[in-house]
């Protein structure tokens, strides 16, 4: 089955990417690095555990998993959690805001033509993207690849042009969203044939072998996967960071034909009707549900 087959066989068009949960060593740590330097609050209480978001919607879930160890470099799983924002003023509200949390955390920058992002590491050792999309008119495409680089972004000559004392005081109201999930696995093709062959997004770009970015709707990644630190590597064990990715997709029978497609394919789930439950080939958890 090829992503090209038909649209049967791909992920609807209209996909938001929602929650997505950490299993966290130390929640006190993990809770104030969410709420101060990324400017997330509260949104709900459940069995411990914290969803933090912005404007009342979730975005990271924190889920208490004393004991767990920290996954090592090498291993499948977490690469990025990328939030994407409204607008130039409030990516530097927050950026400015994490970077003042703990200067260390800050990893890097970047151009990538489609958007702009800024990259930081959280204290158990997730990685965040922070980042704001071009529009979609400016973006260009080679065939079917959407065309992405990665150049110079220099964050504090970013934060003189669009830091703002409104940005700056209005942040916790401004809007954000989990843009897409960035991943760590131990091979690319296999990558693609899950994810593209069997799952249904569209494969938008690759870079030399070693990631792939997959996106629903001509956007330009809602997931990637990448080898950069985990090139052959196995099944995840039980460690520390990501919990689960979810896909929310807007109807039940979205959910059945993704159903029907993973049980062709031979990927066991867990089908309730309003949701589904599966494991990519590293044991990276998703949950797809109706909006």
């Amino acid at each position: 089955m090829t992503a090209e087959a038909s649209t049967q066989d791909l992920l609807p068009a209209d996909l938001t990417m929602g929650t997505v949960m950490l299993k966290v060593g130390d929640m006190k740590v993990m809770t104030d690095y969410y709420q101060r330097a990324l400017g997330l609050e509260i949104v709900a209480e459940q069995d411990g555990g914290l969803y933090l978001g912005r404007r009342h919607k979730p975005l990271v879930h924190l889920a208490p998993a004393p004991g767990l160890a920290i996954p090592s470099r090498g291993e499948a799983g977490l690469f990025h959690t990328a939030l994407l924002f409204e607008d130039q003023p409030s990516l530097a509200a927050t950026v400015a805001t994490a970077a003042q949390y703990e200067p260390q955390s800050f990893t890097g920058s970047a151009d990538h033509l489609v958007s702009e992002a800024f990259y930081f590491s959280d204290p158990e050792g997730n990685g965040i993207e922070l980042y704001w999309d071009r529009p979609r008119e400016a973006w260009s495409w080679e065939g079917k690849n959407v065309v992405m680089d990665s150049l110079a972004l220099p964050p504090q000559r970013y934060l003189e042009t669009f830091l703002t004392e409104e940005s700056v005081t209005g942040q916790r109201e401004a809007e954000a969203g989990v843009g897409h999930v960035h991943l760590q696995v131990g091979d690319v093709h296999s990558a693609q044939e899950f994810y593209v062959g069997t799952l249904g997004f569209e494969k938008t770009a690759g870079w030399h072998g070693q990631a792939l970015f997959v996106s629903a709707g001509g956007y330009h990644h809602h997931m990637a996967m990448n080898v950069w630190n985990s090139r052959g590597a196995g099944p995840r064990r039980d460690t520390l960071g990501l919990g689960e990715v979810l896909i929310e997709v807007p109807s039940g029978d979205d959910v059945g034909a993704l159903a029907d497609r993973l049980q062709t394919a031979g990927v066991q789930s867990h089908h309730t009707g309003a949701e589904l439950r599966f494991e990519d080939p590293w044991r990276n958890r998703i949950r797809v549900a109706v909006r």
